[in-house]
């Protein structure tokens, strides 16, 4: 019997095999997580939501599956998640990470940013420059920046001076707000974003710092009784940038790097244009909700600078490994 032609058929099979088995291996599963709203018109979900789809229609053997609010890792330990591979992506606020990069909290500093045009002066910036340097090293890759604007809210009143705050208990979204807030005579609660409105709704918080986004994806007007807005004078900006790992982004070949780029920076662009029109919407929103909404004056934006410069500002500059200079560098974008 000829064995021949069934011993070139398997070399033939095995040859086949050895060739498509990189193409398999190409085929890769992206988890992205945050912890806002999904399908709720949360730009923030939208802008990942954008990232997932334009990759995957790019067919270039990269799939992402968006896990939102929170339904794979808690808001606070995505970054911990990120690097050790239970998630490959996030979109999240960078301060949350503030507890592994102290320098991290320059990104949710009282008074810092003033205007969503001064945001995109501040990307271009030295500071951004060393922050994400820091985030390189930390074991992640910034796919795209967001900053978002965000406001005061009061449980029982409007919060519009520092003598307002004392003796309320107040949410803040970062140490550094927190230490302002404290500085002006408020008492802390720590919590994520998406726990506000029952810490509203039973007591536990009277006031809360949150981006405009939040204010209204969490419904916190059912809430509220005034509204701070950022108006002219916006002492509460916010980083939340999409990050990937850099254990996953290093998996990627250069088609897949180059179309999840591509995916990121068209996200990116759309939420630049979106992130004015969330302030606007929440300003809406509340009115339309019955709740007062009111906007600091020169003098009041001034006064609580004042309070940040003595507490966030000195403890930054003190506690943190190169905080002066990264808060001069940032101070220094006019």
């Amino acid at each position: 019997m000829n064995r021949r032609p069934l011993i070139n058929a398997l070399a033939g099979l095995l040859s086949a095999v050895i060739v498509s088995a990189p193409a398999l291996a190409d085929n890769i599963t992206f988890k992205a997580s945050h912890q806002f709203p999904g399908g709720k018109g949360d730009v923030r979900d939208e802008m990942v939501q954008m990232i997932a789809r334009e990759v995957n229609a790019a067919n270039v053997g990269l799939e992402i599956k968006v896990f939102p609010g929170s339904s794979l890792v808690k808001a606070q330990e995505q970054w911990k998640a990120m690097l050790t591979g239970q998630i490959d992506m996030t979109s999240f606020p960078l301060d949350y990470a503030s507890g592994f990069h102290p320098q991290f909290g320059a990104t949710l500093m009282p008074g810092l940013v003033k205007s969503h045009e001064h945001a995109e002066r501040i990307n271009n910036s030295p500071f951004m420059k060393e922050i994400k340097g820091i985030i390189d090293q930390g074991g992640a890759h910034v796919l795209a920046d967001a900053w978002l604007a965000g406001a005061f809210g009061g449980k029982d009143k409007c919060i519009r001076k520092p003598e307002d705050a004392a003796g309320l208990k107040v949410r803040s979204a970062g140490a550094t707000f927190a230490q302002m807030w404290a500085g002006a005579g408020a008492s802390i609660v720590s919590i994520p974003s998406n726990e506000v409105y029952n810490a509203l709704q039973q007591g536990v918080a009277q006031g809360t710092d949150t981006s405009s986004g939040s204010f209204v994806s969490f419904r916190l007007y059912e809430q509220l009784k005034c509204l701070t807005a950022p108006g002219d004078n916006a002492l509460w900006f916010m980083y939340e940038p999409v990050l990937v790992s850099k254990r996953s982004w290093d998996k990627l070949n250069d088609a897949q790097k180059k179309a999840l780029t591509a995916a990121s920076k068209k996200a990116e662009a759309y939420f630049t244009a979106e992130s004015k029109k969330m302030d606007d919407k929440m300003v809406e929103t509340y009115k339309k909700n019955n709740v007062q909404v009111v906007t600091l004056t020169d003098a009041e934006a001034d006064a609580w600078r004042a309070v940040a410069q003595k507490t966030s500002y000195k403890v930054f500059a003190e506690k943190v490994p190169g905080g002066k200079e990264l808060i001069e560098k940032a101070l220094s974008v006019k």
